[in-house]
Formats: C-alpha cells, structure tokens, sequence
C-alpha cells in the first residue's frame, strides 16, 4: 500500500484544544479600542469646535451641542463594538492581539447577540469590574458578559504554514 493510501485510512488526528484567550490580553485589546474610539471622537469633538466658533453663540446652542455630542459618542461606542463583533468577530484592538469573539458553538455573532453583550460588558464593569475577574477561575476563560451572552474569546486560529 503506498503512503497516500496509508494517510487516507489513517485514523483522524485528535482535534486541537481551542485556546481561550485571558484576562491580560482582552484588557490589552480594550485598551487598544479605548485608544481609537476616543482619538475618533476628539477628532470630531475638535472640529466640531472650530466650526461652531466660526457662528455666533445663541446660549440654548451650547446645551444643545453638548447634548448632541453625548449621543453621538454613546452610538459611536456601541456601535464600534457592535459593528466589528458581528462582522469580523474582532474589533481593530482584538485583531493586534489576535484573537476573535464568537458565539458558544463557534459562529459569528447576530447583532442582537452583539448588542446584549456589550450591554453585559458595561454591567460587568459597573461593581469595580468585579464581572471580569470569572475570566480568571471560568475553564472556557469567560466573564460575566461572555456568561449573559453565550459566548467565547478564542486566539485566532491560522491554517499551518507548508513547507
């Protein structure tokens, strides 16, 4: 019987142990998404100033723009998240650490699944971020808003490279 043969009978190779990612790493990430999602909105919150300084200042204007700017930055901040989970399953912080954010059984997120664990997220870290430290005693490494929202934070699985 010749190799090829022999490798087509051979028994499956045992599968790989998904690695779950830490606590270490996704608050690096985080970090990382901090980073961009406030440079965006400084960026626009400055422009915005320069533009406005160009008109006259009617006192109700301020509140309104203030106002204004907290929604926008509330719908930018969920939205950033919400947009790379369901589309990439990792935000631009997630990627530089290389890992993805997945559903339990393994697929991408729906944006309603998306959207409920950032919410979960944001309760997570409301009592000192005490929903965060499951990440350190959990087998699958979840927390709090991985638990609410049946997910997983696995490293990024990259085909093998040939020789």
């Amino acid at each position: 019987m010749t190799a090829v043969a022999a490798d087509r009978f051979a028994p499956p190779a045992p599968p790989r142990p998904v690695p779950y990612v830490g606590l270490v790493t996704r608050g690096i990430a985080f970090a990382l998404d901090a980073a961009i999602i406030n440079a965006v909105a400084i960026t626009v919150s400055a422009l915005m100033a320069l533009i406005l300084s160009m008109f006259s200042d009617p006192g109700w204007l301020k509140t309104f723009v203030v106002a204004a700017g907290a929604v926008a930055y509330v719908l930018w901040l969920v939205g950033y998240f919400v947009f790379f989970w369901t589309t990439t399953g990792q935000t631009p912080g997630d990627r530089m650490m290389r890992f993805r954010v997945r559903s339990n059984s393994g697929g991408r997120l729906k944006p309603r699944r998306a959207l409920l664990r950032f919410v979960a997220l944001v309760l997570a870290a409301l009592p000192l971020f005490a929903g965060f430290l499951m990440i350190l005693f959990d087998r699958r490494r979840r927390g709090l808003h991985d638990w609410i929202a049946r997910t997983v934070v696995v490293d990024e699985q990259r085909p093998a490279r040939r020789r």
